[in-house]
């Protein structure tokens, strides 16, 4: 076998069929060069997780999820031969969320399973909270002073709700500028969508640069996401607004679902517009929120049919007939 660290199963107390891991030093390592060859291997056995993962049919934002918090296991610490030693590296995060140890515990069973092998993870329930919703005006502020290709990716998650892994994978062919239609390839077992789109966001995405397939080039999602941080920070800053700093890429799908549900009130709708497949991923996005002027309506009236079309074209709803006209709003 090759000098890196073997494995031997303990299998006294644990159920049948299950496996445990555990290090066993190669004696003839030692020193430095010891050191070295083990970091070497550990970096191998990290791209080698992410190319299984890959291989297994894992989306590329899981994928790389999973690597990030499996470096960063490692970075502080942990042994990947040695689940003990994650354990305690986990439990010793004070900052971290129930979450985000319920997430790394996830991607080191996963690296687990890429070696057909088992462990006792610890125990970390994942706490629900509800997502944070920002006002309109404050999405606006962050698209109005933000760089073209940032602008336009906020605006794109803005108008349909789709997910940011979903946007970065958007291809240039996947835009369709005579119907402003975009065609959503899914993410996370999803289904695939189709969103008209607003001109607005047409002349957006048709402004940047075409040297590549994918829309917004060949920069990784994950550089796209610091960039947006860095904006969003100056901005925050400079009109002395922390709410901005809530504002991630996720809280686009969260306002968007939000305020399909409390415009329409059809959970199926919504649950249409976000791909999903399970009605119970849906309801997590569903929370009333009181925002500014949702009780101020646009009221019309029309009196003739050419009349009340113009006005349902134009988004309104019809409530009633007095006086011999139709009555329509539109919330303002």
């Amino acid at each position: 076998m090759d000098n890196i660290p073997y494995y031997r199963q303990i299998c006294a107390s644990q159920p049948k069929g299950a496996k445990n891991l555990a290090a066993v030093e190669n004696p003839s390592k030692s020193g430095l060069a010891g050191a070295t060859e083990q970091t070497a291997d550990i970096k191998g056995k990290i791209i080698e997780f992410a190319w299984w993962m890959k291989k297994q049919g894992y989306a590329d934002a899981t994928i790389t999820g999973r690597t990030q918090i499996i470096k960063r296991l490692v970075k502080l610490g942990a042994n990947l031969y040695d689940p003990e030693t994650v354990k305690e590296v986990i439990a010793q995060q004070k900052h971290w969320t129930e979450g985000r140890k319920f997430n790394a515990i996830v991607a080191y069973t996963t690296f687990l399973q890429m070696h057909g092998l088992t462990w006792q993870p610890p125990k970390y329930r994942r706490i629900r909270k509800l997502p944070f919703i920002p006002l309109e005006t404050e999405i606006d502020q962050l698209i109005a002073a933000t760089s073209k290709k940032i602008s336009a990716f906020l605006q794109l998650l803005k108008e349909t709700g789709i997910r940011s892994g979903e946007a970065w994978q958007l291809r240039w062919m996947d835009l369709d500028l005579t119907t402003n239609t975009i065609r959503i390839t899914p993410e996370k077992g999803s289904e695939p969508r189709i969103f008209k789109i607003s001109s607005k966001l047409a002349s957006m995405l048709n402004s940047l640069p075409k040297n590549s397939e994918k829309i917004f080039g060949l920069s990784s999602l994950r550089s796209i996401r610091r960039c947006f941080q860095r904006q969003r920070e100056r901005i925050a800053n400079k009109l002395k607004n922390p709410r901005l700093l809530n504002i991630t890429f996720h809280t686009m799908r969260h306002w968007k679902a939000t305020m399909e549900y409390h415009k329409t009130k059809d959970i199926l709708y919504v649950m249409k517009v976000l791909g999903h497949k399970r009605i119970q991923n849906t309801l997590i996005y569903t929370q009333l929120v009181n925002f500014q002027g949702e009780d101020e309506y646009i009221c019309k009236t029309a009196s003739t049919v050419e009349e009340a079309k113009q006005l349902i074209e134009a988004g309104f709803e019809y409530i009633c007939d007095i006086n011999d006209v139709k009555l329509f709003r539109k919330r303002k």
